[in-house]
């Protein structure tokens, strides 16, 4: 079976650790060997001068096509209007990459069109699927959903792809309910949980991780430690977790992420008093990532929403528990008291969650058994499964 996959979020040459998670289901697709898989990676450029600008300066020398691990990836333009533009931003994508397409379908017919995000890239998706007569997938993550949803024209161009689709995927069975609330087709949605990489994702034991990160995370002999990892922007409640931390003497809060609002979270730590118990430790490298998360005593990530979070089932396979908001899929996730806590999204509540835990921290490898119904291996033959029922080849 030959699929072509639109994902806006992917690993680049010019961005290696974008979209880690869609490329670790890929390869995993790839290894099975009965899928002949070919990504198209959009890269939105705005209009000079605002080209010139980063993010998207770094972007401007980004091959067009590039190869990870022997699948082929295509890195198109299409124009992007920041700010102002992003519900249009579906129809220019179609627009450019159309030509592309119909040249790759020409030299060898694909069976199938699939979208790894619901917006832009299922509108997208349905777009190139109608124009090559194929049937379409479409994968929902959560924010692709949630945020989008909520914009009319982006909504009506949701719908309008979930209507031509075979076959729905959502990561978790809360944001199946909450596809099914925005007005699209209950019966082709699918849940198709995330996978994880168990090799990499496997409880340390704490005070041997403790040791390995105590430098770069500032980390002294007698702290507990907490982790939030993730883009350091609002809707993932850093700033809430800074105030719970105000609420936790002794505990250390290691930020593990980069993005916009670094200036203003080390500005209302300095505020909040907290600012010699806070690291701010940029991007984490996926290969320290594990050792980071096995030697916290918890992963607190006060999300706004969420669908079922990586970063969720990385910390619990890393036998670490999570304090989190019962958003997307939290609850099928925290199923007991083994996975953390799930509270309302306060810093009172989540102060006190972190206290309850570090009373009797849960045994590390009780805590991982929590991760063990997920792989990628799981997650790629399940994807393949749903391909070939879509494409009638099952």
């Amino acid at each position: 079976m030959r699929v072509l996959s639109v994902s806006t979020l992917f690993p680049s040459p010019a961005r290696p650790a974008f979209g880690k998670f869609v490329s670790s289901q890929m390869q995993a697709v790839a290894t099975r060997g009965d899928v002949d898989l070919v990504l198209l990676n959009p890269l939105g450029m705005p209009p000079w001068p605002l080209s010139r600008r980063e993010p998207y300066r770094g972007l401007a020398g980004n091959p067009q096509r590039s190869e990870l691990n022997g699948i082929p990836v295509h890195h198109p333009r299409f124009t992007t209007i920041p700010l102002i533009g992003g519900d249009g931003n579906a129809a220019r994508m179609a627009r450019a990459i159309l030509p592309l397409v119909r040249e790759l379908h020409a030299e060898r017919r694909f069976d199938l069109v699939d979208a790894q995000f619901f917006f832009p890239d299922g509108p997208t998706a349905a777009i190139l699927a109608r124009a090559l007569e194929l049937p379409l997938t479409i994968k929902a993550r959560g924010s692709d959903v949630h945020y989008w949803g909520s914009r009319p024209a982006a909504l009506a161009a949701m719908r309008d792809a979930a209507s031509q689709s075979a076959c729905l995927l959502a990561v978790s069975e809360a944001l199946r309910r909450d596809m099914i609330g925005l007005g699209m087709p209950g019966d082709r949605i699918v849940v198709h949980y995330t996978g994880l990489d168990h090799r990499r994702f496997r409880p340390i034991p704490r005070e041997e991780a403790r040791t390995r990160i105590a430098e770069l995370a500032g980390l002294h002999e007698e702290e507990r430690l907490l982790v939030t990892p993730g883009a350091l922007i609002p809707i993932k409640g850093q700033r809430i977790a800074l105030a719970a931390l105000a609420q936790l003497p002794g505990a250390r809060l290691a930020l593990a992420g980069t993005g916009a609002d670094e200036t203003e979270l080390r500005s209302l730590a300095a505020n909040l008093g907290v600012a010699e118990r806070v690291s701010f430790l940029g991007q984490v490298s996926h290969d320290l990532l594990p050792t980071l998360l096995s030697a916290a005593d918890a992963v607190v990530l006060p999300s706004e929403r969420e669908g079922l979070a990586n970063a969720w089932i990385e910390a619990l396979a890393c036998g670490t528990p999570l304090v989190i908001p019962d958003v997307g899929g939290a609850a099928e996730i925290v199923r007991d008291a083994t996975a953390g806590r799930l509270v309302e999204r306060t810093p009172q509540a989540i102060a006190a969650a972190v206290c309850d835990l570090l009373i009797a921290l849960p045994d590390q490898q009780a805590v991982a058994a929590n991760a063990a119904r997920f792989s990628w291996e799981a997650n790629a033959a399940g994807l393949v499964e749903l391909w070939r029922r879509a494409a009638g080849t099952a």
